[in-house]
Parts: C-alpha cells; sequence; structure tokens
C-alpha cells in the first residue's frame, strides 16, 4: 500500500507541529509508547488506572525533547486547559474538541526555526 496524496501541492512541504511532535515522540519512545497503546488495548474498560505508569513513562520521553518543550512553553495556557477537561471528561473525552483544536492552533504557531529538532536521545 502506498501513500495516498490528498491534494497537488507537495507531498513533503513541512509538515506541522503536531505532527512533528508526533514523529519525534514515535522516534525516540517507540518503546514507551508501544507499551502504553498495548496496555490500553489490553484494558479497554481500565486502562486509565491500569495504564497510570505507562503513560507517565511516555510523558516523561516526550517531554524531555527541545521541540516538546518549546510548544509546551509557548502554548502552556492551551495545554492547561485542555489536560483539564481530558481529566475532567475521561468518560466522554470528545467533549474536550474545542480545547484540543486551541492548543493545536497554538502549536501550530509555535516559532522552531531556532530549537534543534533531532537532538540525540538522552539516556534516562
Amino acid at each position: 500500500m502506498g501513500v495516498v496524496k490528498i491534494c497537488d501541492r507537495d507531498a513533503y512541504e513541512p509538515l506541522n507541529k503536531m505532527q512533528a511532535a508526533m514523529d519525534i515522540s514515535a522516534k525516540y519512545c517507540q518503546k514507551e509508547l508501544e507499551s502504553y497503546g498495548s496496555c490500553v488495548s489490553s484494558n479497554p474498560s481500565t486502562w486509565q488506572q491500569k495504564c497510570h505508569e505507562l503513560k507517565m513513562k511516555v510523558a516523561h520521553c516526550t517531554s524531555s525533547h527541545p521541540v516538546i518543550q518549546k510548544i509546551k512553553q509557548d502554548c502552556s495556557k492551551e495545554f492547561v486547559e485542555f489536560d483539564k477537561c481530558l481529566r475532567e471528561n475521561q468518560s466522554s473525552p470528545t467533549s474536550c474538541t474545542s480545547h484540543v483544536a486551541r492548543f493545536v492552533g497554538c502549536a501550530e504557531t509555535v516559532d522552531l526555526s531556532k530549537v534543534e529538532t533531532d537532538p540525540a536521545p538522552s539516556s534516562t
């Protein structure tokens, strides 16, 4: 299966910041993400409790990357509001759509031109 081209614009123009953040997370935190994803899949009704420690490992791993740090720094207000909404609406996370939209909107405006996007992974 190949890559599906959605529009005629160059397929490889710079990715938005959220995609970059996800790519960085996948690149540097693959083991943590796979363990967390497996736990969530195995515990569909209790994953919030059973997978909390693994979630924290993913959070620690991703938060140590300079791009993620810059986005969280510049968009801390939006991130805190989004995180609060998710915690208050664990059974219906779709009610936080407007919060995530504000956070993503902010993240896409962050200037990453002076941020190291491919540092060597830290050993923790």
